[in-house]
């Protein structure tokens, strides 16, 4: 059976506007194993007949460490869920599946673009990832649903690149497209409308169901070979909402990658 490493990577050093995501990743574990729901996907597949290996938290002193560890836990021969952090750790976390996965496609869910080819003077800002990602060549595929703070910028930069952008304005999910390469997964809890994800640092209305969001990842058909799941700030939730949302994100991603 494949290896499923559960990385956290508690990080938030480059978020532009408030601190708390590294605070996530114990939080989202706590919910999933608390005892309000059990183990089972929607699918009727528990996460316990996952090869499973929990790596714990990392408490990351020096960005790039990311890739590093990312490395070494890609050489196992395992899959990889990280935890969040910022969406800044997504770089160098591509930058070391890139190694194994030269052709890759990328699902990134999110309210923002991250196409910043710079913001407040950093490159590697949590609004920057995809930008470097991009421009390195680490993916053949970008597609991004939820979208709905595109701005000049952010739009020539989707040009450049070829990034697939799927808006809320007029988002139609029967529309996003199917992968043909193998699949990451970058899940941005902002992505969701605040009313499902009150605990993030960027609320902004207007955003995705929960339901679309788990209907969106049941129907990839593709190899799932590693995901994150970023920007959830406990300092912002209200009731412990998003991270239980978190967890049950958790639960839908990890059996696609079983």
């Amino acid at each position: 059976m494949q290896k499923i490493i559960l990385q956290g990577i508690q990080y938030d050093e480059k978020s532009s506007y408030q601190k708390g995501a590294s605070l996530a990743p114990p939080l989202i574990r706590e919910a999933l194993t608390c005892g309000s729901a059990n183990l089972f996907a929607e699918n009727g597949i528990s996460i316990e007949d996952a090869h499973l290996i929990d790596k714990g938290d990392f408490q990351i002193q020096e960005y790039f460490d990311i890739e590093k560890i990312t490395q070494q836990h890609l050489e196992t021969g395992a899959k990889i869920l990280t935890l969040g952090g910022d969406h800044s750790i997504t770089f160098p976390v591509i930058k070391a599946h890139h190694k194994q996965y030269p052709k890759l496609d990328i699902l990134h869910i999110d309210a923002h673009c991250d196409l910043y080819y710079e913001f407040e003077g950093d490159p590697y800002s949590h609004a920057c990832p995809f930008a470097r990602i991009m421009e390195n060549g680490f993916a053949v595929r970008l597609v991004q649903v939820g979208i709905r703070t595109l701005n000049t910028h952010q739009a020539e930069q989707a040009e450049k690149y070829k990034v697939e952008i799927h808006q809320m304005k007029d988002l139609d999910l029967t529309n996003i497209p199917t992968f043909k390469n193998p699949l990451y997964i970058s899940l941005d809890m902002d992505g969701f409308d605040p009313a499902y994800a009150p605990g993030v640092s960027h609320h902004e209305p207007g955003g995705l169901t929960a339901r679309q969001v788990i209907d969106l990842i049941q129907n990839i058909e593709t190899e799932v070979i590693g995901a994150d799941i970023v920007e959830y700030n406990p300092t912002k939730d209200f009731h412990n909402m998003t991270a239980f949302l978190a967890a049950k994100m958790m639960k839908e991603i990890l059996v696609k990658m079983m």
